[in-house]
């Protein structure tokens, strides 16, 4: 299968602490790949690397085969380097990228804690993001002449909120929704900047059994309609476990397996990190 988003040897730093050390994964056109591990096991740090919100202290990430991170220990990093492959990037460019530049290329996210914007209604959410795809250029943004231009990307944000039962809401401020449908609005302002890989970081947070199944149906819909690839935080392992293709385990900031919902269910470096090792007496 041909690879859209790859992960080599990612560590991040922050001072002495070593919060993902050594990541290398893949997520392959039309997957959906979900990156499981407790609390505190760097899940959020290495979205964060892939974003553009961290530059990671070593390590290259790849979208769709072309390089767009890249970084080598530097400056007062280079002594106090915890992590591994110190030298092995020393002679590539250092590419960090800005969160927006990211988004550009494709990749758009949401987050653990909903971000909408507040104060804005549920069809100002998404056409703000529209935005970020406008054919205009400095001239016609400047002095408002791009008028086929706006009136495109309404049409087009009015028809995103039909696709996700969200039409009917549209005037409403956003925060002022219930919370799967505050949810369900940041995946749509997310599809707004038409991504090609969507990284969603615990959907299913706060919801309950049926807001969850319904949200299982949604992302294996949104993955077809839209011909994304997905890869996902996610706590609930019914629901990983139900959509995922493959699973990556991280603990510790580390790599401890990798494998198919079968095989994650199965292993026993996955079952100890979940639920601690016992000590024999």
């Amino acid at each position: 299968m041909e690879s859209i988003l790859k992960l080599e040897n990612v560590t991040m730093q922050f001072g002495g602490v070593v919060a993902v050390n050594n990541l290398s994964l893949n997520v392959n056109k039309g997957e959906i790949v979900a990156l499981i591990g407790p609390n505190g096991a760097g899940k959020t740090t290495a979205f964060n690397c892939i974003t553009g919100v961290y530059e990671p202290t070593n390590g290259k990430i790849s979208f769709e085969g072309n390089v767009i991170i890249s970084n080598t220990p530097s400056g007062k990093m280079k002594k106090i380097y915890a992590g591994e492959n110190r030298t092995l990037y020393e002679q590539d460019k250092v590419l960090s990228p800005t969160p927006d530049r990211i988004t550009e290329l494709g990749i758009a996210r949401t987050f653990q804690n909903i971000r909408l914007f507040k104060s804005m209604t549920v069809f100002d959410n998404v056409l703000t993001a529209m935005h970020l795809r406008a054919r205009q250029n400095v001239f016609s943004a400047t002095f408002r002449i791009s008028h086929a231009e706006e009136k495109r990307m309404r049409e087009e944000t009015e028809e995103l909120l039909r696709e996700q039962d969200l039409y009917s809401l549209k005037d409403e401020i956003a925060t002022s929704l219930p919370y799967g449908k505050q949810r369900r609005l940041e995946i749509a302002r997310a599809l707004a900047t038409k991504p090609k890989l969507l990284l969603l970081d615990e959907p299913a947070a706060g919801m309950n059994p049926q807001e969850t199944l319904e949200l299982a149906n949604f992302i294996k819909e949104i993955k077809d309609r839209y011909s994304l690839s997905i890869f996902m935080i996610e706590h609930h392992m019914d629901l990983v476990m139900k959509i995922s293709d493959r699973i990556y385990v991280l603990d510790f900031g580390s790599l401890i397996a990798e494998g198919n919902p079968e095989e994650i269910q199965g292993n026993q470096r996955v079952i100890d990190a979940y639920l601690g090792v016992s000590e024999d007496v």
